[in-house]
């Protein structure tokens, strides 16, 4: 069977390093890992970095693999995993998600997201970050919670293109235009689906929002105690098992 892994903001395919060894010792020998566009991949001619532009371009590249799929998204990507699923559940067999707070009618983007969605502000805020010496993001992305040597290998992909990147994405989905995308987050029910709610990941919405939309997707919730938004780098064999687990249910 075909894991793929989809990562978000602001990340490269590294951010999955820890838990594919892990998944690998359990015996998932097909695991694959998607890069968004500008997110540790070339931004393709044409390709706009909207929220639509990224469900599109999942789309099209779980078409591409063509056999039964377990997609998992982590942060962006996980809202990328909840898209496709609202719109295209018959290109996966299962999902996973760590976001659904985000599409919860009454969350409140975070305090940098609100940052990049506002005009100047945003632009000097991703400038700054791509300026900075690979060690200093490396640094930054441990105080908010990434394992270290995790955080040492996404760092030197952080550059202009992520930055341009992230600006287009999180502008694009400024409320309330992701609450009107989770109008019908119920449809994602139509396949079997895991919401990862880590206590300690402050991003994506309140206790209450987190839960209350993990309800709406009919999918089995698991509160992930004690970790964070990186909580496949801070506790990677559990999450590994937990992740196994789920899809031998669905196989």
């Amino acid at each position: 069977m075909t894991v793929v892994l989809v990562h978000g903001v602001p990340e490269t395919a590294a951010v999955w390093d820890r838990l594919v060894e892990q998944l690998t010792d359990l015996g998932e020998t097909d695991v694959r890992r998607l890069s968004p566009p500008g997110f540790g991949a070339p931004v393709p001619d044409g390709f706009v970095a909207t929220m639509d532009g990224y469900r599109d371009w999942l789309i099209a590249e779980l078409e591409t693999i063509g056999q039964p799929i377990d997609l998992v998204g982590h942060d962006w990507g996980g809202g990328h995993v909840l898209n496709v699923a609202m719109v295209r559940p018959d290109l996966m067999r299962s999902w996973v998600s760590d976001i659904p707070g985000v599409f919860d009618q009454e969350y409140v983007w975070h305090d940098l997201a609100l940052a990049w969605q506002t005009p100047d502000v945003g632009e000097a805020a991703v400038a700054d970050f791509a300026s900075m010496s690979v060690a200093d993001r490396a640094d930054f992305l441990i105080g908010a919670g990434m394992e270290a040597a995790t955080a040492r290998r996404v760092s030197p992909g952080i550059d202009e293109v992520m930055g341009r990147s992230i600006l287009t994405l999180y502008r694009s989905a400024a409320q309330p235009v992701i609450a009107e995308a989770a109008q019908n987050l119920e449809a994602v029910a139509a396949r079997p689906g895991l919401a990862l709610l880590p206590t300690e990941d402050f991003f994506v919405g309140t206790e209450e929002q987190k839960q209350r939309a993990a309800a709406r997707t009919g999918a089995r919730i698991e509160v992930l105690g004690g970790l964070g938004h990186w909580w496949m780098t801070q506790s990677p064999a559990a999450a590994a098992r937990l992740l196994v687990d789920f899809w031998k249910q669905h196989r």
